[in-house]
């Protein structure tokens, strides 16, 4: 099929007049169809000749011409930029932003630490590391209590207990078994029960980083729990 349909036809010998040269072009009709391959072009619902879509490959792309703002934003249940599209991530390393203001999102490390040794403020820590961290006694000092004198707090405060046998109207001195390394805070001192009610507190004198005084004002021996705080 011819791609354009004449609007007039000649005979052999017939004059050529201008009227006629007029109906050919005037009346002449165009086949859309036939000019259409229906691969690379095609006619459109309202007759027109298109392009037919071939997609976009990358090759077709040029550099940066995607951009942010040709992305669509995420709507209700639509995401803007799914997690499979986003570039791949190294081990033990998840997504945020800890540069301390409004960045650019980045890479952030996950440590796996036991004993949190590296003390970071910028990094994420495991739950297995957390729990062990806790499990092993989360930075008291001994990591479990199995009896003795001395245990170390995590903020630094250091608690010291006892017992000791007071002589009657004297002052006894308890002896740290390792001394305060930064100062003596508090302490305090307690009868163990008996049947006598009319016993004297005892008191307590001359306490320092390394030692103090229970005075036991009685006029009998007092067994006594201390407890001494310091740092």
């Amino acid at each position: 099929m011819s791609v354009i349909t004449k609007g007039r036809i000649f005979a052999n010998g017939e004059q050529l007049t201008a009227e006629k040269l007029n109906a050919l072009v005037d009346d002449a009709s165009f086949n859309s169809s036939a000019a259409v391959d229906n691969s690379t072009t095609r006619v459109s619902a309202g007759g027109a000749i298109t392009v037919k879509p071939q997609g976009v490959t990358s090759t077709e792309l040029a550099s940066s011409a995607v951009t942010t703002a040709k992305i669509a934003d995420a709507t209700g249940t639509s995401d803007g930029v799914t997690f499979a599209k986003m570039r791949r991530l190294e081990n033990m390393k998840t997504i945020g932003n800890v540069s301390g203001s409004t960045a650019a999102p980045t890479q952030v490390d996950i440590l796996d630490e036991d004993n949190m040794s590296s003390d970071s403020a910028t990094s994420l820590a495991t739950q297995q590391s957390i729990k062990a961290y806790v499990d092993n006694g989360g930075g008291h000092s001994p990591t479990s209590y199995s009896g003795g004198e001395s245990v170390t707090l995590p903020n630094g405060l250091i608690i010291k207990m006892g017992s000791i046998t007071c002589a009657e109207g004297a002052a006894t001195t308890v002896t740290f078994s390792t001394a305060f390394p930064n100062g003596f805070v508090s302490a305090s001192a307690t009868i163990i029960e008996d049947t006598n009610n009319d016993r004297h507190p005892p008191k307590l004198a001359n306490a320092g980083a390394s030692s103090m005084q229970i005075r036991n004002t009685n006029g009998t021996d007092l067994s006594v729990y201390w407890v001494a705080y310091g740092h």
